[in-house]
């Protein structure tokens, strides 16, 4: 059964959540794949998922790092962890076992279980880090805009 993005999986903090709905997509492709039994698919999407998470986990880290996060190397070690365990699955896809529907709901079950603990845990200091950080306002354009300054006439 495919997950479904709910509320109680929201951090608040918009680019975060893209990226973990991105995740649960891969999730989803993954039963999919699996369901129709294309091994192909399930490499790819084993392989896509993997190299987005790890890009998602080192931005994740570095935000909570910058909010002055104080449980922050633990939550990289949970995220180093996960990672260990996927990359023995992924070593095992590799050797021709098929491990799609126990990655599937390896990956399922953690996921939504570290959105609502983990993630939920650290959103509260880097919603008020970049709360704190917003940009202001800023300055109005000088006359002619930029454009005109730049290209020396008016945009159409």
């Amino acid at each position: 059964m495919p997950i479904r993005w709910t509320s109680d999986l929201n951090t608040g903090i918009d680019v975060i959540d893209k990226q973990h709905m991105r995740i649960v997509d891969y999730i989803n492709e993954l039963e999919e794949a699996s369901a129709a039994s294309d091994r192909a698919a399930i490499g790819r999407v084993i392989d896509g998922m993997m190299d987005y998470t790890l890009s998602h986990f080192a931005f994740e880290e570095s935000v909570q790092e910058e909010a002055g996060y104080p449980f922050c190397k633990a939550h990289k070690r949970v995220h180093e962890l996960f990672v260990r365990r996927v990359n023995l699955y992924a070593e095992r896809f590799g050797d021709g076992e098929d491990v799609a529907v126990e990655l599937h709901e390896l990956l399922k079950n953690w996921l939504l279980s570290h959105i609502r603990r983990d993630d939920a845990d650290y959103a509260g200091a880097v919603r008020a880090h970049l709360q704190s950080h917003a940009p202001v306002d800023p300055p109005p354009a000088p006359a002619g805009g930029w454009f005109r300054r730049l290209f020396g006439r008016a945009a159409n």
